[in-house]
């Protein structure tokens, strides 16, 4: 239902988004992710409904990630801005299959053996680790393995056709920079799915709450893209905030046996530990106009 919308209603991904269009949708999107704590609550209880919201924001946050990965593909690439909508359209379609897959995994992995736990906590602290002492953004699309195999099995046309993605020029049948736009874009889905949904195992196991959380998460994307495309620069610090928030939250992954904080004082933190990562962010680049993000070929 949530795809039907995002594809009938904010447009079907052949058109220039408007910033008036992504503010009201990305609000939107928002009302909805938050409003249906309610829905938890009435079902469910509060307990399930703090977990919910907790989820909601992490991965609504950690899809922040997302979004600098595709404004340097599309940096890359060169993606005209018509075809942005429909690039970032299979972006989330692809983003919701694999998270849906790796959230069925993960609840039976942990369902067969309980020390999986420890695995993801520790995973999270590493990817917590890795994200705090890294410099900007090491995001090489021309390395991406999708990219390679593509320009060996086949030739590229030098330019985009329109919304196609193979094409003939002559006798010989050619794929257009979209489909390598679309593999990379895919491939990088599944980095960011296998990087996100420990931290959602880590604040429930309810797999309805942790699907959710995800679906309105990243439903949302492709609004917010084009509301915040345009200042995704000014966020130079978030990155520390959610090395931080991982961290915290593999530690609780990695003490479950001893310690189970209240879900509220989880929720508390991570609202406080981003909400001061993204007000330091914007405060130090003041004045700044933002600017794309680029992405030169190695």
């Amino acid at each position: 239902m949530l795809t039907i919308v995002d594809v009938a209603v904010f447009g079907r991904g052949q058109s220039v988004i408007s910033i008036k269009s992504a503010a009201i949708w990305s609000a939107v999107w928002l009302a909805l992710g938050l409003g249906f704590a309610f829905a938890v609550y009435a079902g469910e209880g509060g307990t399930a409904a703090g977990e919910y919201v907790t989820g909601y924001l992490i991965e609504r946050v950690l899809s922040l990630d997302n979004l600098f990965v595709f404004a340097i593909i599309f940096s890359y690439f060169g993606v005209p801005a018509h075809l942005q909508p429909r690039v970032l359209l299979w972006g989330v379609l692809g983003a919701l299959v694999l998270r849906g897959i790796f959230i069925a995994v993960g609840a039976a992995a942990l369902d067969a053996a309980h020390w999986v736990i420890y695995v993801f906590g520790a995973f999270l602290v590493y990817t917590a680790v890795k994200l705090g002492t890294s410099k900007g953004e090491e995001v090489h699309p021309e390395r991406n393995i999708m990219l390679r195999l593509t320009r060996r099995v086949m030739p590229l046309t030098d330019g985009y056709r329109g919304t196609k993605v193979f094409t003939r020029e002559g006798a010989k049948l050619m794929a257009t920079p979209l489909l390598a736009v679309f593999l990379v874009v895919a491939s990088t889905d599944v980095i960011f799915a296998i990087d996100s949904i420990p931290a959602i195992f880590a604040i429930t196991t309810d797999t309805f709450i942790e699907f959710a959380a995800n679906a309105f998460a990243v439903m949302g994307m492709r609004a917010l893209y084009f509301l915040l495309a345009g200042a995704l620069s000014r966020f130079q610090y978030l990155n520390y905030g959610l090395a931080v928030v991982l961290g915290l939250v593999g530690a609780k992954m990695l003490a479950s046996s001893v310690y189970h904080p209240p879900i509220w004082l989880t929720l508390i933190v991570i609202i406080v530990v981003l909400g001061a990562a993204i007000a330091v962010s914007l405060y130090a680049t003041r004045g700044r106009g933002g600017g794309p993000l680029e992405a030169k070929p190695g």
